[in-house]
């Protein structure tokens, strides 16, 4: 066995269950290039939403580690992916961000490709030059609920198909596929990819996200036996908020039951509707609905959200109003690009039925705020002091996302 190989097969069968990771996890260069080959180019990744290519010719790129790919609608409004590489000199397609094209043009040398990646126009070439063999390298993509993946794995785990059917009843009252994107933004967070999902999922620390706390339950995490006296009050409003929403999912016909795999199967998600705090609407000051116009066909705003994490790197939350969306994308082994959109429905007009700064003040102040928790973990478990420490009970998920992501590397680095 390569002794580098050796080294990190070491350092995971070192690991002791219930602590956090050593510190070359989230430092160390060599990981993060594990990282990449055995969970970034192996799992399904959330990359996008459907509202952000709706018609055909529209376009998004995506940068996962070292590869770029393109999201596309084709010309009879099909979805696609696409290796953002050029198959002449290996030239870049397209630039970052989004937009919309009637071909695909290489800037470099004019190779043309349609929307379904054929090569149509290679200018100069001999004539026995063949175009076919020529087409753009696809990549695996699947829309789940209006919400985007990619994989770039030539098999992609196999157990993908079931949890979006598991999860897409969930999602499909909202119609996320028909809303439309009322605002993103690119957050560059100083930590390593992993402390940001690990962050997320636990509220541990959520005394620290006083907008998120006016209607997020501080409770998360804890059982009815564990609850600190403290926020005995809070649960105690949990359990009528929570009653109340139970009779109306039933009402209504809404799935709601927790559904929780985190690291029992290769796509790890966990799923639940649950109630919010206040008016019970949103995530706004007083919980009231963000967005006059509710998605879907919904008939009421107070439906509390539907919290779903999908592994390795996304979290979203669906409420009546308008819907969240978090993804997570490693740039070096310090830096990571968290992106999040917020969507509303498609004939919600802003300054009439939202106000854009209402509806993204709560996640936006709350990202900021991770961000500063996440560069203090990396300074932290860069310095040669640090030693893993005992997760709380309320840490479970994160015990769980830590268990999982070993696996993965197991996987990879088994003879």
């Amino acid at each position: 066995m390569e002794p580098g190989k050796s080294r990190l097969l070491d350092a995971v069968a070192r690991r002791v269950a219930g602590h956090s990771l050593e510190g070359p996890y989230y430092t160390d260069r060599t990981f993060f290039d594990l990282d990449i080959t055995a969970i970034f180019t192996r799992q399904w990744l959330f990359v996008a939403v459907d509202a952000e290519v709706p018609e055909p010719g529209d376009c998004s790129t995506v940068e996962i580690g070292p590869y770029s790919v393109i999201v596309l609608r084709d010309d009879e409004g099909g979805l696609r992916a696409f290796h953002n590489v050029c198959r002449h000199r290996g030239a870049r397609m397209l630039d970052e961000g989004r937009g919309s094209v009637g071909n695909l043009v290489c800037g470099y040398h004019k190779w043309t490709y349609g929307t379904d990646g054929a090569l149509r126009h290679a200018p100069a070439q001999p004539p026995d030059f063949d175009r076919d063999c020529f087409a753009l390298k696809t990549v695996h993509v699947r829309s789940v609920g209006g919400l985007v993946f990619v994989c770039l794995a030539d098999e992609p785990p196999a157990d993908f198909p079931e949890v979006a059917a598991r999860i897409e009843p969930y999602l499909a009252p909202h119609e996320l596929r028909r809303a439309k994107v009322a605002a993103r933004c690119d957050l560059v967070e100083n930590g390593n990819w992993k402390l940001v999902m690990e962050n997320n999922r636990e509220c541990y620390h959520c005394d620290g996200h006083p907008e998120l706390l006016r209607t997020f339950f501080p409770t998360y995490g804890y059982t009815r036996d564990s609850v600190p006296a403290n926020l005995r009050q809070a649960h105690e409003r949990y359990l009528r908020a929570d009653a109340e929403m139970r009779a109306t999912y039933e009402r209504l016909g809404l799935p709601y039951a927790l559904i929780e795999e985190l690291h029992e199967r290769t796509t790890g998600f966990r799923i639940q509707r649950d109630a919010l705090d206040l008016a019970g609407e949103s995530f706004t000051p007083d919980g009231t609905a963000a967005c006059r116009r509710l998605l879907g066909d919904l008939p009421t705003p107070r439906l509390g959200h539907l919290a779903l994490h999908l592994q390795p790197n996304s979290w979203f939350h669906v409420l009546g109003d308008h819907a969240v969306t978090f993804s997570v994308l490693p740039l070096a082994p310090d830096k990571t690009l968290l992106r999040t959109t917020w969507l509303v429905h498609p004939e919600a007009v802003e300054g009439e039925d939202y106000d854009p700064g209402t509806l993204t003040k709560v996640w936006t102040a709350t990202n900021e705020q991770d961000a500063r928790l996440v560069a203090r973990a990396q300074q932290g478990v860069a310095n040669p002091a640090y030693e893993p420490g005992p997760y709380a009970p309320t840490e479970y998920q994160v015990e769980a996302f830590c268990t999982w992501y070993l696996a993965r590397l197991r996987e990879e680095l088994r003879p």
